[in-house]
C-alpha cells in the first residue's frame, strides 16, 4: 500500500500533534469518491465539521495544485493552499494534500492534511487520511480526551463513503 509524502517540517513525530485515519471498503468507486473530495463545496453535506468553503483563485469547484481556498472546521477559519494534487489514474492512487493555517502569533495553528485514496485487489477501496500540526492549538488538541482530531477525521471518512455510495 502507498503511503503520504510529508514535507519536512510537518514529518509525523516531529510535529505537537499527529492524527491518521483509514477505511478500507469494497465495491466503492475511486472516481466518486475523489470527485466528493476534491470539491470542497460537497464537504458540509457529507462532513458536519465542515462549513462555508470558498476556491479563491479558480472558477473551477475542483481543487487543483496551487490553489487556495477556506474553509472552517474544528471551530478554526482556515486558509489553505493545495500542495499536491493528483488525481486516480492508470492504477495510480489519488493524492491530495494542502497546508492549511489559522491564527496569529501564540494562537497560530498550521497543518499539513493529505488524503490517499487506492484501489486494491478484491474490489477494494482503502481511504486514508493524516494530518500534521504545528502550534499552541495543536499542543491542546493532541491532549484532549476524547481526540477531537481523529474523531473529527472518522466522521469526515464515514460520511464520505456514505456519501459516495448513495
Amino acid at each position: 500500500m502507498h503511503a503520504i509524502k510529508w514535507p519536512q517540517q510537518y514529518l509525523p513525530g516531529y510535529t505537537d500533534n499527529f492524527c491518521s485515519n483509514e477505511v478500507i471498503v469494497k465495491a466503492l468507486d475511486i472516481h466518486k469518491v475523489w470527485s466528493l473530495l476534491a470539491q470542497p463545496s460537497y464537504w458540509p453535506q457529507y462532513y458536519a465539521n465542515s462549513a462555508n468553503p470558498v476556491i479563491h483563485n479558480s472558477n473551477s469547484e475542483t481543487l487543483k495544485a496551487g490553489d487556495t481556498f477556506y474553509f472552517e472546521t474544528f471551530g478554526f477559519p482556515v486558509e489553505c493552499e493545495v500542495v499536491e494534487y493528483q488525481a486516480p489514474e492508470n492504477e495510480q492512487p489519488g493524492r491530495i494534500a494542502w497546508h492549511g493555517w489559522s491564527g496569529e502569533g501564540e494562537d497560530r495553528l498550521d497543518v499539513h492534511h493529505a488524503w490517499l485514496i487506492e484501489e486494491l485487489p478484491g474490489d477494494r477501496l482503502r481511504i486514508l487520511t493524516q494530518e500534521t500540526q504545528v502550534g499552541e492549538p495543536a499542543k491542546a488538541l493532541a491532549v484532549a480526551k476524547p481526540n477531537p482530531m481523529i474523531n473529527g477525521h472518522q466522521e469526515w471518512l464515514d460520511g464520505l463513503v456514505s456519501a459516495a455510495r448513495q
